[in-house]
């Protein structure tokens, strides 16, 4: 060590006691030092491990698993910009806000996206992006409840609220104008559990993101969508505030997607028509899941998983082809539970066209021949979508659908592009110059939508079953989300 007299600088061994106290001090500083420094991952540790960390919550928004894929509007959109970077995608299961935060601010997450907006915002530590999608609080309420309309109607209503939540400060701040609410705060509940405790009426109301409960309704008809409660808010994501690359790769990732259509792809993957809500079909649906499909459900699971689809999907259709009435009968000529039509029965082998096995095992046998057909579509959805229209109108009208695709410059292989220009044979303008002429093209889109709703009613209904700790069957499926 250095030590200064008066007139010179001369050279002091230093004692064993001195030398202990220096690396007793340095050890001190560099723990502080490390204790004290941010650890967060940048997109320069994302692009060198070549793998991104998704923080989010298990929802019917955010990330489900269904018959071992993954499936959810966030989980969606994070593996769109895991491709998007070039990396793969690992997911982080976190329910509480702060816990995210945490997990954004040491390192072991890369990203939040979980339903967020700019207000779940507590602390500096995190930015958020560029918002994508608009959503609004709504009051929910049962329909035996019919007369609450607005926020005022709540007085004297028990509202029950996710603690820590946004929803808490609307419901703090309705207190806080003079509204005489019995607020109850819970720990551990998810706004579908909330809304599911409303469809029951365990609990009078609650508050939650319009989003999820439009695609709740689905499920529970009997939960009622009210007055609007708070402004606008939008949907972001968020990361470390050191993360300012990264930040910038996200923005520019929802810009490109905006702008070349996969956003859209995505969103109506999940939210398409979720605002067409038919209560008295849909719960005639939901209580014929219960007295009419177990009388058929063994088969169709046995014939759907021998030619490689969902089960779930063939009982969809089944649903909107003769709402499982195996005795129906069309205008058009077509009968029993998949509404065959004789030529199509008598090809299939059907002696008896109203026994329910041999209609079932037919319409199966029907839906795989069109699969196959649309052999060209490269993406699995598409090519089912393609194969449930023709089974509605038939491949004459869907070559001419095909056709006028590709004279409009669209890709002729995708669901987007037909369902576009189907509605179009309803028009002399183009059926005239057509091979098979005249349809009624907007049915089979009306079709495959309503078939989606409820396939996807079951799918939710499986993944509850699952959720309770119950195993379902497992069969190779050939449905898509």
């Amino acid at each position: 060590m250095y030590f200064f007299n008066k007139t010179k600088l001369f050279l002091k061994r230093p004692s064993s006691w001195t030398l202990g106290l220096a690396v007793l001090m340095l050890a001190v500083c560099a723990f502080f030092a490390l204790k004290t420094t941010p650890e967060y991952t940048s997109l320069d540790d994302v692009l060198k491990a070549g793998e991104i960390t998704l923080i989010t919550r298990k929802n019917t928004h955010c990330y489900y698993l269904y018959r071992g894929q993954a499936m959810g509007f966030e989980h969606d959109l994070a593996q769109a910009f895991a491709d998007y970077l070039g990396v793969g995608l690992k997911v982080r299961f976190i329910e509480k806000t702060e816990d995210m935060i945490d997990s954004l601010t040491d390192g072991t997450g890369a990203f939040v996206a979980a339903n967020m907006t700019k207000a779940s915002e507590k602390e500096r530590q995190i930015v958020f992006s560029d918002g994508y999608m608009t959503i609004q609080q709504y009051i929910i309420t049962h329909r035996s409840l019919s007369r609450i309309k607005n926020i005022k109607d709540l007085t004297g209503k028990t509202v029950r609220i996710g603690k820590g939540t946004y929803q808490q400060e609307i419901a703090e701040g309705l207190v806080n104008q003079g509204i005489d609410l019995d607020v109850q705060f819970v720990d551990d509940m998810s706004m579908e559990e909330l809304i599911q405790q409303v469809a029951q009426e365990k609990i009078e109301a609650t508050i939650a993101d319009g989003n999820i409960a439009l695609l709740c309704r689905r499920h529970y008809p009997q939960v009622v969508i009210s007055d609007v409660i708070g402004t606008e808010k939008k949907l972001s994501w968020a990361v470390n505030s050191n993360a300012v690359k990264l930040l910038g790769r996200i923005n520019s990732f929802f810009r490109t997607i905006k702008e070349n259509g996969k956003f859209k792809e995505i969103y109506d993957r999940y939210y398409a028509d979720v605002d067409n809500f038919d209560y008295v079909d849909l719960r005639a649906y939901h209580r014929r899941l219960k007295s009419m499909l177990p009388l058929y459900s063994p088969v169709v699971k046995e014939i759907a998983g021998r030619h490689g689809f969902d089960w779930r999907l063939i009982a969809a259709q089944m649903y909107q082809e003769s709402h499982l009435n195996p005795r129906a009968k069309s205008y058009a000529d077509a009968y029993g539970l998949m509404q065959l039509r004789p030529s199509t029965a008598k090809s299939h082998g059907v002696q008896n066209i109203l026994d329910p096995v041999q209609n079932i095992t037919a319409g199966v046998k029907q839906l795989k021949y069109l699969y196959d057909y649309f052999e060209g579509a490269k993406e699995e959805q598409d090519r089912l979508f393609m194969a449930l229209a023709a089974y509605n109108i038939g491949q004459g009208h869907m070559r001419d659908a095909r056709n006028l695709a590709e004279k409009k410059g669209l890709d002729p292989d995708k669901w987007t592009s037909l369902s576009r220009t189907l509605p179009l044979l309803e028009k002399q303008k183009y059926y005239k110059n057509t091979v098979y002429g005249y349809c009624r093209g907007s049915e089979p889109v009306k079709y495959i939508k309503k078939i989606r709703l409820y396939y996807d009613i079951l799918k939710y209904k499986e993944i509850e079953y699952t959720r309770a700790g119950n195993q379902e069957p497992q069969v190779k499926s050939r449905a898509s989300s």
